[in-house]
């Protein structure tokens, strides 16, 4: 019998995790799945998750501006020279024609197209004086990056280049990273690549020189902040452990900032040469050109929504867990029980919702002093509901009284009889040298027991 009963519970764990394992990728730390509907000692109940959108190309949602504003090639057109060959100079740039004008917005139109489109700068027509160009990307939302940035340039690759972050929608800026073909010369930095990075060095802002060869290879036209090299860092190679990455961004000071942004600004300082002396009498080979920017990523909703919107230019968060606001950043009126938190991505695989809960209101007015004073009255109607409907329902056994408030069993408190009061006593629950009696489950109180608390609350 035992035997049987054994292969029983077996098959049932077995059937419990393929269950819970197709509903949460988990270990992968999806966390696309708010709240879920239970059955528990007190009926159908909510359980509620840390949620996060789905990662997408974030490049449809932004603002795109140019410093100085006049820096895009073609008023007035121009013809310029392959930097490869300075004898070919049969491109032509003329921004009132649309075949040969070159505006930002193709920096993120669809690829592949023939011949390929790209935004280009004016030449460097004013050397020995730095041509200088500033590209800002604009959501006007905070966004969690998650794959790598890369950009691709149709010219050759800048030979100084600094990529900056913003968190404050672009009051303020800070380095993510510098880019150039002599570290030491243009930033007085030592070269350095993502590969000499540790866990405890992973939020350093480097110089490398990977990326800034003057010559248009056919495979050397990208320039790329690795985000993913920085996630194997905890992830492993494959990111086949993302538990200890969510794991480490909820626990590691300043890390998940690290890969937050609102804007981007890429500062290009100097263009590609050729690894050569610059050539005075032809000028017109020296420009940017830039045909792919790619910024994948997802909304920052703080793990209280897992869809986020884009309606009238903007994005939001579609919050969940009774938060509101553009990355659901506060409580609901009314639901300020107790202290905003965002969610958390522990324990895996479903995290920690921390949901906003209905506001303390306190003992129920009786209703004969509530007919001699309407003003309290109405003050109290517009109160928080706590236990009048199927999101917020007591707990352990607690008694819903006048679908404003809890009445709960004497081992439990809060406000749905959530916490074993013992928590708060000195050694815990930790049974008899708690001081505290045992606790019982909800079920094991009886229906006169509920019976003598509403008495007692009618009374």
């Amino acid at each position: 019998m035992r035997i049987y009963l054994a292969l029983a519970l077996q098959a049932l764990w077995t059937g419990v995790c393929q269950a819970a394992m197709q509903h949460y990728p988990a270990a992968w730390g999806h966390y696309d799945v708010c709240k879920s509907q239970i059955y528990s000692d007190e009926g159908l109940t909510w359980d509620y998750m840390a949620c996060q959108p789905e990662a997408a190309d974030m490049t449809q949602y932004l603002k795109v501006t140019l410093d100085p504003p006049n820096i895009t090639c073609g008023n007035p057109p121009e013809t310029y020279c392959a930097l490869e060959n300075p004898y070919m100079c049969n491109n032509e740039c003329d921004a009132s024609t649309e075949e040969l004008a070159h505006p930002p917005e193709l920096m993120f139109d669809i690829e592949g197209r023939n011949p390929t489109t790209f935004w280009q700068s004016t030449s460097w027509k004013r050397y020995p004086k730095a041509l200088l160009v500033n590209i800002t990307l604009s959501w006007n939302k905070t966004i969690e990056l998650t794959d790598d940035i890369v950009l691709t340039f149709e010219s050759g690759r800048p030979e100084q280049m600094v990529l900056e972050k913003s968190l404050d929608y672009g009051r303020t800026w800070q380095p993510y990273q510098f880019y150039a073909t002599d570290c030491l010369d243009a930033f007085t930095m030592e070269p350095k690549t993502v590969q000499d990075l540790t866990q405890h060095t992973l939020l350093d802002i480097i110089c490398t020189e990977d990326y800034s060869r003057g010559y248009v290879w056919k495979y050397d036209k990208t320039v790329r902040f690795e985000i993913k090299d920085r996630f194997a860092l905890f992830a492993g190679p494959r990111l086949h452990n993302m538990a200890s990455l969510y794991g480490q961004l909820d626990t590691t000071k300043n890390l998940r900032d690290f890969f937050t942004i609102t804007d981007l600004r890429i500062r290009l300082l100097r263009p590609a040469t050729g690894a050569t002396m610059v050539d005075e009498n032809n000028l017109s080979r020296y420009f940017y050109a830039i045909s792919d920017i790619k910024v994948q990523g997802r909304c920052k909703c703080n793990l209280h929504a897992n869809s986020c919107v884009f309606d009238k230019e903007k994005l939001s968060c579609e919050c969940e867990h009774n938060t509101t606001g553009p990355d659901c950043g506060r409580c609901k009126r009314n639901y300020q029980g107790r202290a905003w938190s965002a969610g958390s991505y522990l324990p895996i695989p479903k995290g920690t919702a921390n949901i906003c809960i209905p506001n303390n209101i306190g003992p129920v007015t009786p209703q004969v002093a509530l007919s001699t004073a309407p003003s309290v009255h109405v003050a109290n109607r517009k109160r928080a509901r706590v236990c009048d409907n199927e999101l917020m329902r007591c707990q352990n056994g607690g008694v819903c009284i006048g679908n404003v408030r809890c009445n709960c069993p004497a081992a439990y408190t809060g406000l749905l009889c959530e916490k074993p009061r013992c928590e708060s006593e000195l050694g815990g629950c930790r049974g008899a040298g708690s001081g505290q009696p045992p606790l019982r489950p909800a079920s094991s109180f009886g229906p006169w027991q509920l019976v003598l608390l509403l008495g007692l609350a009618l009374l």
